[in-house]
């Protein structure tokens, strides 16, 4: 079976941009996120934090054990706090939210892959693959919207997300 060409007869095919180049294309084709727009990975990152951060106040306060012990009260209310903010950050666009939020997720994965290195049973390596999974999708998926996001200019202190 013949080969349908892309191109006109005698043209010849547009060069594959690469590089530097490549880069500036994909970023003038951007367009910077609406006030009030909520792509899909901004809405899942802002209910996992938040979902994160109750889970872990209402498993401290029904006394969960961890490696045998309770955890203690400041430590569990502390990074409750910190997913809390995240999530706010997140839900109202401030770029310092999500890109904290994307480092949790890569030290997660990262945690995840090196305990499926130790997994002795089936539900470790599913729980393990699981997260990997669904961290890295989230993650892939937060670096366009960061792209997307009004980076802080450098110098200023407050972050005013898109709408700014």
């Amino acid at each position: 079976m013949a080969r349908r060409r892309k191109t006109p007869i005698g043209e010849d095919p547009a060069p594959k941009l690469r590089g530097e180049a490549r880069d500036a294309l994909l970023r003038a084709q951007l367009e910077p996120l609406e006030h009030g727009e909520q792509p899909l990975a901004l809405k899942v990152s802002a209910a996992v934090a938040a979902v994160l951060a109750v889970t872990n106040i209402l498993l401290w306060a029904l006394g969960v054990e961890v490696k045998g012990e309770e955890p203690s009260a400041g430590g569990v209310l502390l990074f409750a706090l910190i997913l809390m903010i995240a999530a706010w950050g997140i839900w109202t666009h401030r770029y310092w939210a999500v890109l904290g939020f994307q480092a949790l997720l890569a030290v997660t994965i990262v945690v995840a892959a090196l305990s499926l290195m130790v997994a002795s049973n089936l539900l470790a390596v599913l729980l393990c693959s699981v997260i990997m999974l669904a961290g890295g999708w989230l993650f892939w998926k937060l670096v366009r919207v960061l792209a997307r996001m009004k980076a802080p200019v450098p110098g200023t202190f407050r972050d005013e997300g898109p709408s700014a």
